[in-house]
Parts: structure tokens; C-alpha cells; sequence
């Protein structure tokens, strides 16, 4: 390989001009327009007279030339332009720069009567110029694909991809991947009036139901390693067919991002990512009241603790969109504190964050920090919430942690006068069958004993079931699984669970935060629950693999865990309220006198920390959890 050494060394001068790019564009454009200028000049008047009769104030008209064509072109966005991902458009443009620049250029010579400068000069040199510069960038875009070609025909990993859909997504995707090793070999779309065109040079074959023809694309298919779903626009139902019919073929899927990712700046159409969870079970985007939530946090002081957490960053983030004049993270590890910080100081720098080390059983320190920043929200997300951990040996810390830790974090709002207080429940709080479960419904009964103790605050819970990719659950499980070449382990063949979002969830919570009265229980609209082994499966097909070379194992259920989750008790009954996402909970009964002083007593008596001992005595507090 002779030439990778001057490779080598072109790639480190291409870094270090990058962060530079729209200025070296300038400076190459400039070089081009004044050899276009020369070259008219040879044009129109020969060697000679090109030599010998320029004005000797050519250099300064041609300056100023320069300068009218950069303004111009800057004005119009030319510089932004990738030369490798050249399109028709960028040369409509540049057509557009040399016929403003030239005419103003010429309405400047003639109006200083510069008379010694030809006017066939002025009227060609923008021909010229865009001749060149088309030019320039064609070569460019010419030698990149080249360069891409040769790569992907040397390279034994080199993938092909069929793209399903051919819209203004896929004519992106193709010039923005096809410099990383893929080559898009076809494309497929529903639009009849696509069939047999070509887009930035792939040719669309014909709808997404020749993917259920195996005869039809047997040839093509053989040597295509991957499936690019390339619909962001689609309906879930369009999207949910193609992904149906790309498992049916059993090559792997990926997918370019979502319209909701792409607007909210979290991707880039060009960068293709694995199929998730949420793309199959196709739930509708969350629409908020965004009057009501901003009117809640703008300008106020919010608190969150947990704030490291799956759903306590999310909140941080959905929180910060709303423009707080404070955020007050509250989290007990450090590196997760750290996390959340480094990702809300690079998306919203101008957000004042306060990062605080703490641990919500910490009432001291939870005061201290309520003192100081004055908060006018909490949020309380801060929990131990993985069902297993919690039953035997931990169970004391969960109590500790998920109900006195609630208690406390309620009684520092109540005492510095915070206007709102939103507890983070969970779907396992409703006839709770295990020690974590059973905290929750505990902490949810000591937000309506401060409901009650004191209305200057507004105390409430939101309820929700398992959480997409958040830590713990299984989706990363399996995604882990099926990488290593399986098993992929479920507990129970009809084990099921509701899912949502993790953006999804934190939007609703702010939205019931806005809703709320004091003392309500909120309880998101899951939609239907889903069968974890159907979702076992669908992952694996999206894979690219089979049950057969990736097995699902069925392991038990374990300690504690339910086979079928519930959002509310079989006493309990909801109410409407105004989003059509959120029911209100309508929960019967009242705290004995005695309630909050025998919790707080099992929570700090150390010999309760035996798991007999402690589930006895925590039926006591909740009659309705019935251990397993």
C-alpha cells in the first residue's frame, strides 16, 4: 500500500481544517473565482492582449469581484455545503450566487465608470465561475464515491443495504452513509410513482411487498447484509408493516431516527441505529399542554432528586426545555450526578445547575439544601426499584430508602414552603406482592398524610409501569443476550408488562405535576400490556437471527414478581382529567393515627432488617400486599 502513508497524512490535515470548513470553502471558492476571472479575460481577448491591456486597476476590481461573490455566497448558505454530498440543489445555488454577485458586480464597474474593463468580461466571468465551481465540487463528490467504491469492494465486512422508503429521508441517507462503508443497493416504497426512478443514484425497485416475495428479490437479497427503514414521517401502523415484512426476510434491521428524535436534535437522519422496543410496540408520541407545563416551571426553582436516575435525568432534561431559573440535582452517586450534569451543561449552557452528593434518608442534609436554594417543585424520583435485589437482603434498605426516604424528602418541602410536591410511583404499588412494591404503596400513603397536614402544598403521585431502556430492565437484558449469540432469558411464558418511553413517562409526570391537586394519585395510559416473550422474540427476528440460532429460555418467575402487572386495585376507581393520557386515581381509605409512627419505628429498627420480620410487620402498614 504506497500510497496510505500520504493518506495517512491527508486525513490528519483534513482534522485539523474541519472545525474550519466554511472559511477554507471561502478561500477555495476565491481561488476559483479569480481564475475564472483570467480565464474570461484569455477568452475575450487572447494571450497578448490579456498580458498587456488590463487596466492597471484590474487587481482592485477584481478584489472587490471576490469579495461581492463571498458575501453573496455566504448569504445564501453555500458554505455550509458538503462538496463529497454535492446535489443538484447545491448547484442550483451556486447558479443563484454568480447570476446576484455578477450583476452586482457589474452595476458597481459601470457605476465608477471603470470604462477600461471589457464588459464581455463582466458578462461572462459568472458563467466561468460557475462553471468552476460546479466543477470543483463534482470532482469532489466524483473522487469521494470513487474512493468509498473501492473501500467497500476491498473490504470482507463491507455492508449492503436495501432501503425501505424513498422519500427526502432516504436521498439524505444514502449521501450521508455511503462514506462509512455501506452501499445502498435499491430502494423500496409504497409510491407507485417512485417505481423505476433513481434517487442520488439508486434505483427504486418497486413497493415494500416484494419483501414477501421471496422469488422477486432472491438474486439481490443474497448479497444485501442489512435492512434501513428510512420512513421518520410514517404512521406507526406504516412503520410497524415494513418492520414486519424486513423481519420476515431475516436480515438484520436497522432504522434512520424517528421525526420526534430528529426534531428534538437527539439524532441525525444519516446515522442509522438498531431497531428498539419502542419502534415495535408503536406507541403514539405524547402531546403535551405546553402552556400549562411552562406556566408551572418557568422562571421557578426545581428540585429533583434521583436525579442520576433512568427517569430523574430524563426529568432534568424535560424540565430544562421549560426554562427554570434554577435546577437543583439531588443524587446520591457521584458518577451518575456527574452523568447528568456533563449532559445538561452541553444541551443547555445556560441553565444555572446546582449538583448536590446526597442521600434522601439524610433529613439534615435535605433541609439544608431546601434552606439554601429555596426550591418552589420537587420532584422525588430517588428509589431502589429492581423487584429481585429488594426481597430478601435489602428489604430493610428499601423501606428505608423508598418510604422514610419519601417521608423525609416530603417533610423538608412542608417545612421551606414548596409549592408542589411529586412523588414517582410505580405500577407495582397496586396489590403489591413484593418488598419494593410494597414501599411504593407505603410511600404513596405518606404523600396523602402530608396532603392532609399541610395545604399550603401540593402533594401528589404519579403512577407508571416499566420504563423503555431504563436501568435494570430487561430491553438492555436482552439486547446483551442476543449480541453474545443468546440464550435470551424470560422468566414466565405468559409473563406480561405495560412499557412506555422514558421520554414519554417524564413528559407525562410533568404534565400531571401541572393537572394536580393535592393528595391525587395520577396513572399513566400504558396502553395494552405486552407478552415479554413476544418481544423476545421480535428482537431477535429484527436481529437478523432465528429461535433456532438464538433460543429463548424460560428460567422461572423470580422472587417477589408478578406474572401480570396491575395500574390500579381492584377498590380503587379513576376519574378523567384533561389530558387523555392521565386518569386520576380515586384511592378509599384512610392512614391510622398511628401509621406514620409505626413506620418510621419499622425503618429505623435494625432488627426488622431480617426479610420474615420485615414483610410481617410491612403488611401491617400495607393490608393490601400479599407476599410471595
Amino acid at each position: 500500500m504506497p500510497w496510505s502513508p500520504l493518506n495517512r497524512s491527508s486525513g490528519r490535515l483534513l482534522d485539523r481544517l474541519r472545525p474550519h470548513r466554511q472559511a477554507v470553502v471561502l478561500l477555495a471558492d476565491a481561488v476559483l473565482i479569480l481564475l475564472a476571472w483570467h480565464l474570461t479575460y484569455l477568452f475575450r481577448m487572447g494571450v497578448e492582449r490579456w498580458l498587456h491591456e488590463r487596466p492597471s486597476y484590474d487587481w482592485a476590481v477584481l478584489l472587490g469581484v471576490i469579495s461581492v461573490y463571498s458575501v453573496v455566497s455566504w448569504a445564501l448558505g453555500v458554505p455550509r455545503a458538503t462538496w463529497r454530498y454535492v446535489s443538484f440543489h447545491d448547484i442550483s445555488r451556486l447558479g443563484w450566487v454568480c447570476l446576484g454577485a455578477g450583476l452586482a458586480s457589474a452595476v458597481v464597474v459601470l457605476m465608477a465608470q471603470l470604462v477600461e474593463v471589457p464588459r464581455a468580461v463582466l458578462a461572462l466571468h459568472p458563467l466561468f465561475t460557475l462553471t468552476l465551481l460546479a466543477i470543483a465540487r463534482m470532482a469532489v463528490r466524483m473522487r469521494s464515491e470513487s474512493s468509498r467504491a473501492r473501500r467497500a469492494g476491498r473490504s470482507p465486512t463491507g455492508q449492503h443495504a436495501l432501503v425501505l422508503g424513498a422519500g427526502a429521508a432516504a436521498k439524505l441517507l444514502i449521501a450521508g452513509i455511503q462514506h462509512r462503508g455501506w452501499t445502498v443497493v435499491g430502494l423500496l416504497d409504497d409510491d407507485t410513482r417512485k417505481h423505476g426512478a433513481t434517487i442520488s443514484g439508486v434505483a427504486v425497485w418497486g413497493g415494500l411487498d416484494l419483501l414477501s416475495r421471496p422469488d422477486a428479490l432472491a438474486d439481490t437479497l443474497a448479497d444485501v447484509t442489512h435492512l434501513i427503514l428510512a420512513m421518520p414521517s410514517a404512521t406507526l401502523e406504516q412503520r410497524k408493516r415494513a418492520l414486519d415484512l424486513a423481519a420476515a426476510t431475516g436480515l438484520p434491521v436497522v432504522t434512520v431516527p424517528t421525526a420526534d428524535e430528529l426534531r428534538e436534535g437527539r439524532s441525525r437522519i444519516d446515522r442509522v441505529r438498531d431497531i428498539e422496543p419502542e419502534d415495535v410496540l408503536g406507541r403514539q408520541a405524547v402531546k403535551l399542554d405546553e402552556s400549562a407545563v411552562s406556566a408551572l416551571i418557568s422562571g421557578q426553582t426545581v428540585f429533583v432528586t434521583g436525579a442520576g436516575g433512568s427517569i430523574g435525568s430524563e426529568l432534568c432534561r424535560q424540565i430544562a426545555r421549560f426554562g427554570p431559573s434554577r435546577l437543583v440535582l439531588f443524587e446520591l452517586s457521584e458518577f451518575a450526578l456527574y452523568q447528568v450534569e456533563q449532559d445538561l451543561s452541553e444541551h443547555f449552557p445556560h441553565l444555572p445547575l446546582v449538583r448536590l452528593v446526597g442521600d434522601v434518608k439524610d433529613l439534615g442534609a435535605l433541609r439544608r439544601a431546601m434552606a439554601q436554594h429555596r426550591p418552589d417543585l420537587v420532584f422525588h424520583a430517588a428509589a431502589y426499584k429492581h423487584v429481585p435485589l429488594m426481597e430478601d437482603e435489602n428489604a430493610w434498605v428499601a423501606l428505608r430508602n423508598n418510604t422514610l426516604g419519601t417521608y423525609l424528602t416530603a417533610q423538608a418541602a412542608a417545612e421551606h414552603g414548596v409549592q408542589r410536591f411529586v412523588l414517582i410511583s410505580t405500577d407495582k404499588a397496586v396489590n403489591p406482592t413484593n418488598v419494593m412494591g410494597a414501599t411504593k404503596r407505603a410511600a404513596e400513603m405518606v404523600v396523602s398524610h402530608w396532603a392532609t397536614q399541610v395545604p399550603a402544598t401540593r402533594f401528589m403521585a404519579v403512577r407508571f409501569g416499566n420504563v423503555l431502556g431504563s436501568s435494570g430492565s430487561v430491553i438492555p437484558k436482552f439486547k446483551e443476550q442476543i449480541a453474545k449469540g443468546g440464550p435470551v432469558t424470560v422468566t414466565h411464558p405468559e409473563i406480561t408488562r405495560f412499557f412506555m418511553t422514558i421520554p414519554e413517562a417524564a413528559q407525562l409526570v410533568l404534565q400531571a405535576a401541572a393537572l394536580a391537586d393535592s393528595g391525587q394519585v395520577f396513572v399513566m395510559d400504558m396502553g395494552q400490556s405486552v407478552k415479554i416473550a413476544d418481544l423476545a422474540r421480535e428482537l431477535i427476528r429484527l436481529s437478523g437471527h432465528t429461535e433456532a440460532e438464538i433460543p429463548i429460555v424460560f428460567s422461572g418467575l423470580r422472587p417477589g414478581e408478578k406474572l401480570y402487572e396491575e395500574l390500579l386495585a381492584d377498590a380503587d376507581t379513576t376519574l378523567p382529567t384533561p389530558h387523555p393520557r392521565l386518569r386520576l386515581a380515586q384511592l378509599r381509605g384512610e392512614l391510622p393515627a398511628d401509621w406514620i409512627e409505626r413506620m418510621r419505628a419499622l425503618a429505623e429498627d435494625e432488627a426488622a432488617c431480617t426479610p420474615a420480620t420485615l414483610r410481617a410487620r410491612l403488611h401491617g402498614l400495607v393490608p393490601e400486599y400479599a407476599p410471595r
